[in-house]
């Protein structure tokens, strides 16, 4: 049977082959914008400890780089399939027109979906044996698989922890000797719709998709410093259609999720209260937004600009910049407040740091390190993307921190389910092909 498990084994040995031959694309489909990103392997594939221990990792340097602005993609979703086809086709040659190479694999992102988490747990006798790759691909079998719905498809499956009797916190368990092997997996599912029209969308454009990721988990890769990760942090990204929202503990991914708000929102209130349009209101936004108003705000005066009406005298008015702030302030606040929900639900309390970075787009608003600590916390910081070989200065900003994380995720796979030869005799390895055949009719 033709289901996710061959697929993703499929799109990974795509990722492999395009490595061997030293290129592959990168692409962040948003709201927003949609940035291509090449980049040029160093070396060969080498094991290493830890984090993608059983992938490889391999070191990279980005050889091509642009950004369009999104067209026909709301909400992270592809809405309009001509238009982001035609956006695609626009960020990815001229990416490779820099980079003066041509690429036919690319790596996506998926930033909607309407992401839903979920923890497994299986585990195996061993009898007192060594552990061995078998027992490992049959402990992930063991795992309950969970009735996601009609319609819900696996985005990601990754073991987060083994335990050996009664030693737990292993990322490795293989080459040990125990009697009992568990494993806790971290399971992550979307809508079946948003992935098969975003895969139909890429091999629109000539290309081979060999790798997908939540773009909630892929930010959280980039805007993390190590010791956050290791000891529990969230990362919320503000994009323009939808804030992620990733947490991690011990390097691994244990929750994602997704609110339909984003900066777009906020852009759409202001063209509302100030009668403008969105590109009017956008560039009032970006040029003098805020979230926190000060005594002086009151006297800052904004030509708001533009041909609005034809009607000189009305499209030259001014606004203060307090009542800009008024406007963007609340929607804001409810993006934030409807994140903390988020973070509640997902016990994010009991983790034992509890940073939390804040970055995309959105983060960059003024203010914004001023309000998020009274709703999300105290500790609250801005992030920026971690710096990789060969990144241009313009896409080194908290906007690119998605883009950046694709390309640690293409060099630095975390492990998967399907990186493992499953035993198709297991009933439960059985039910978990049934539950997740999403590329059967897509790929």
């Amino acid at each position: 049977m033709f289901d996710l498990y061959q697929s993703q084994r499929a799109m990974r040995s795509m990722r492999q082959t395009a490595m061997q031959r030293g290129v592959v694309a990168i692409l962040d489909v948003g709201s927003s914008k949609i940035a291509c990103l090449i980049l040029r392997f160093d070396d060969a594939p080498t094991p290493v400890e830890g984090i993608g221990s059983m992938a490889g990792q391999s070191a990279f340097r980005i050889i091509g780089a642009a950004t369009t602005r999104s067209r026909g993609v709301r909400f992270g979703e592809v809405e309009a399939m001509h238009e982001t086809e035609r956006a695609i086709r626009t960020a990815v040659q001229a990416a490779q027109k820099m980079a003066q190479v041509r690429v036919d694999h690319v790596i996506a992102s998926v930033s909607g979906g309407e992401p839903r988490s979920y923890g497994l747990a299986g585990s195996i006798e061993l009898g007192g044996e060594q552990v061995t790759e078998q027992d490992v691909a049959r402990v992930l079998a063991a795992c309950d698989v969970p009735d996601f719905g009609e319609g819900r498809e696996v985005l990601h499956a990754q073991p987060v922890n083994f335990a050996l009797d009664h030693r737990s916190g292993m990322n490795d368990p293989r080459g040990q000797i125990g009697d009992v092997l568990a494993c806790d997996m971290h399971m992550l599912t979307i809508d079946q719709r948003v992935v098969a029209n975003l895969i139909h969308c890429v091999k629109r454009c000539d290309l081979e998709l060999a790798g997908l990721a939540s773009g909630a988990y892929v930010s959280g890769i980039a805007s993390l410093i190590e010791n956050e990760q290791e000891l529990g942090a969230a990362c919320i990204d503000l994009g323009g259609g939808a804030t992620g929202l990733s947490l991690f503990w011990r390097k691994h991914l244990i929750f994602a999720d997704a609110v339909g708000m984003g900066g777009d929102h906020v852009t759409a209130d202001i063209s509302k209260g100030l009668q403008v349009s969105l590109a009017t209101a956008e560039r009032l936004k970006t040029l003098h937004g805020g979230v926190v108003a000060t005594s002086m705000d009151d006297r800052d005066l904004i030509e708001i600009g533009g041909d609005q009406t034809g009607d000189w005298d009305y499209d030259r008015r001014s606004v203060s910049r307090a009542e800009l702030i008024g406007i963007m302030r609340p929607r804001v606040e409810e993006i934030l407040e409807e994140v903390r929900a988020r973070l509640d639900v997902a016990g994010f309390d009991s983790l034992p740091s509890q940073h939390i970075v804040l970055t995309g787009g959105g983060s960059q608003i003024p203010g914004l390190d001023i309000i998020a600590p009274r709703i999300l916390g105290q500790q609250v910081r801005i992030g920026r993307p971690l710096r990789v070989a060969g990144l241009p200065e313009k896409a080194t900003g908290a906007a690119f921190a998605g883009a950046v994380g694709l390309c640690l995720f293409a060099a630095n796979p975390q492990d998967e389910w399907w990186d493992f030869e499953m035993p198709v005799e297991n009933g439960s390895a059985r039910s978990l092909k049934r539950a997740v055949r999403w590329f059967k009719d897509n790929w």
